[in-house]
């Protein structure tokens, strides 16, 4: 058998076959590799593999159309007829024979792979996954051109046929959603000639334990049925053909029957075996927080989604799948709009989009668009959208535990002192905390409504009447929490609204705050980046920035008996408090200016009673909680907005799991343009005509011996 394969490698070498393999390949995947991963900066290889699926079919065609047709054609099959080897041997060498011309392109993809780590960034692991993938689904592609090969002698028949055939089994998902797009007999068993679903599953950045036995059955199976073809051949010498053809036909069903049955039981594997998450954002895989959550879930909810099971998008195909393999009380149910266009009207007014997903608990239902499940930003330059996180996890919990929830924490935002709005993604922040949000004038409530779980004072800039700074004090004063932004354009008579503080021990300074460390502003001194500090009220990643424009500086006391102070946000120790703005000629330090390190943010503590505590959340920049300033850090205020709230509502109950977005965090990769071009020329160009020509020469070079 070795001897046989080294043959085989040595005749794919010998002719051009072998090396029009390789150019093209190299050709085809280099092509995609510079324009996605090199001149885009994708680092993800899977782009470029993906590209490359439906091409590959046309190199294989080639390289395996000789493999056994030519025997024939030439009478050399007889060879292995009569050959000592069994017959399953020669099959299988020339299957590795096959196999290691693949290989060989597979491992200039890989090293192309490595190379993207000199540039940046990369999910290895990844990239590693997708590599693996591709080269599975080139060798069952291999083994089905085998065994076209065995069935004629023509090369040209070979190669349409084999061509034919892989292109139905890559476009077979595609078929079988013209069938039936809730699937049914005809299309599960079409389903198990499906080339390219598999193969995709290893570009999401999974390790699929079924695609793998797909694959590795069906590259059994193509190569039995081979040496099943060309036994009957060796059979047509013996005078008990019949005996012998009817023992091969009932052998061949049965290996196709073991092997349906086979893929069969392993598309029944649940996703937690049948498929390991390798993403560096786990996106396939959920939190503890959610498992924790499902796991004392008791009542009974329906997930429904929007669309046909086959056309869904795979993360949140495969999110859904995880949220019903945890609890036997969620069921997930795909409704196609084609045939139920109307379905989703049951449960709201509003026009919903393809793929949106509705989450009912017996009377309540909460709608989520497809839109939300997706993070997206938007390019001004380019006026192009990207998406830059995932947050299925994060919308679907939040909308479980709404629509199974009782009560539902309030927030109360005041308004009638020139306070900025609370709007877009600050405003969805709460809706996701499953916290209701009202908009509320003092003037018209005698006290804060007893089932406010915090109020949110956002940058006021006119005080507060007696009576309205006397009603937030009150609300304090029972255990009351408050979150709190203040205003530099404020008026100059703040006097009421900074007694509301004072209960705390915090006092506001007049000034705006220059940063002199470049490393702790952007563009402009005033467009502050602090430090943050670890603790539960800034739940953000460690390294990741927050906006905080135009600030001012609140001193903290130290902690007293019944007041204890966290420090959230705060400058480096050469920053600026700028005491007279208006007459400022530097951004520097001038007469009458402070220097050090200032507190943008803070969390006090004060404790009213034995079992009760009050808590405040302060920040110092009016703009801090807007979309625009938000949007400069990649939702960084938000998730700081998020943490302050969720660390002061009541943790045991409702609004208590909040999800963050999951960011496609890796970030572009950086090539310099004359690396591009040379690249260009040299793999996408050159290599492959070199290899061809060689081939060539070899080829030439044996035909006149």
């Amino acid at each position: 058998m070795l001897a046989i394969l080294k043959r085989e490698v040595r005749s794919s070498f010998q002719t051009i076959t072998g090396w029009i393999y390789i150019a093209v390949m190299m050709a085809a995947f280099s092509l995609y590799y510079f324009a996605n991963n090199l001149s885009y900066g994708a680092p993800e290889i899977s782009y470029s593999l993906s590209g490359i699926l439906f091409i590959t079919i046309i190199p294989v065609a080639v390289l395996t159309m000789r493999s056994l047709a030519e025997e024939q054609r030439s009478k050399t099959d007889q060879l292995i007829l009569t050959a000592p080897v069994s017959v399953g041997k020669v099959v299988t060498a020339k299957f590795f024979g096959m196999a290691v011309i693949h290989t060989l392109t597979v491992i200039y993809m890989f090293i192309m792979t490595l190379v993207l780590n000199l540039f940046g960034s990369t999910p290895v692991a990844e990239n590693i996954v997708a590599v693996f993938g591709y080269w599975l689904y080139g060798l069952s592609c291999i083994a089905i051109g085998l065994f076209i090969s065995s069935l004629t002698e023509s090369q040209v028949i070979s190669a349409v046929l084999t061509f034919a055939a892989l292109f139905i089994g890559y476009m077979m998902s595609g078929i079988t959603s013209l069938i039936s797009s809730d699937g049914n007999v005809i299309t599960s068993i079409l389903e198990l000639y499906d080339l390219q679903t598999p193969a995709e599953k290893f570009m999401d950045g999974v390790f699929p334990v079924d695609g793998v036995i797909y694959y590795v059955i069906l590259i059994g199976l193509m190569l039995f049925l081979t040496s099943q073809s060309i036994q009957k051949r060796r059979w047509s010498f013996s005078s008990k053909k019949l005996t012998t053809g009817a023992y091969s036909a009932g052998v061949v069903i049965i290996a196709i029957v073991v092997a349906v049955v086979l893929n069969l039981v392993t598309a029944q594997l649940p996703s937690s075996i049948a498929s390991i998450d390798f993403t560096e954002q786990k996106l396939y895989t959920l939190t503890d927080d959610t498992n924790t959550f499902l796991a004392s879930l008791e009542k009974d909810v329906e997930i429904y989604v929007l669309a046909s099971e086959d056309s869904m998008e795979n993360t949140v195909a495969m999110t859904l799948e995880k949220y019903e393999e945890a609890t036997d009380k969620i069921t997930v149910t795909y409704v196609d709009p084609a045939k139920n266009p109307t379905f989703y009207k049951e449960y709201t007014d509003s026009s919903v989009s393809s793929g949106s997903i509705i989450v009912v608990c017996g009377e309540t239902s909460r709608v989520i668009d497809y839109s939300d499940l997706f993070e997206t930003s938007f390019d001004y330059t380019t006026y192009s959208s990207t998406t830059t996180g995932y947050d299925g996890e994060g919308q679907i919990t939040s909308a479980i535990e709404y629509v199974v929830s009782d009560d539902l924490p309030v927030a109360y935002v005041i308004d009638g002192h020139g306070e900025t709005s609370l709007t877009g993604d600050f405003s969805d922040a709460l809706s996701k905390a499953n916290i209701t949000s009202t908009t509320i004038n003092l003037l018209e409530y005698d006290a804060i409504p007893d089932d406010a779980a915090v109020v949110i004072i956002n940058a006021p800039t006119s005080d507060f009447s007696t009576d309205d700074a006397a009603k937030i004090i009150e609300y304090i004063n029972v255990g009351g929490n408050l979150l709190v932004s203040t205003s530099y354009e404020a008026d100059d008579d703040m006097t009421n609204f900074e007694s509301i503080l004072s209960e705390y021990g915090l006092t506001l300074e007049s000034g705006l705050i220059a940063e002199q460390n470049k490393s702790n502003y952007y563009q402009n001194p005033f467009y502050l980046l602090p430090n943050t500090t670890s603790s539960d009220y800034c739940a953000i990643d460690y390294g990741s920035y927050v906006f905080a424009p135009y600030a001012m500086a609140i001193t903290v006391p130290e902690d007293s008996d019944t007041v204890s102070y966290t420090t959230i946000l705060e400058t480096s120790d050469s920053a600026v408090l700028k005491k007279n703005v208006d007459t400022a000629t530097t951004y520097e330090a001038e007469e009458g200016d402070e220097t050090g390190t200032f507190v943008l943010g803070v969390a006090a503590e004060k404790t009213v009673d034995d079992e009760t505590t009050s808590k405040v959340c302060v920040v110092t920049s009016q703009l801090m909680f807007t979309d625009e300033a938000d949007s400069m850090v990649s939702g960084t205020n938000v998730s700081l907005f998020t943490g302050m709230i969720s660390a002061m509502v009541d943790t045991d109950g409702i609004g208590s799991i909040v999800i963050p977005v999951k960011e496609y965090s890796s970030s572009n990769l950086t090539i310099a343009a004359s690396l591009l071009i040379t690249f260009g020329v040299a793999f996408v160009v050159a290599l492959p005509i070199i290899l061809i020509i060689i081939g060539i020469t070899i080829w030439l070079r044996r035909r006149r011996k």
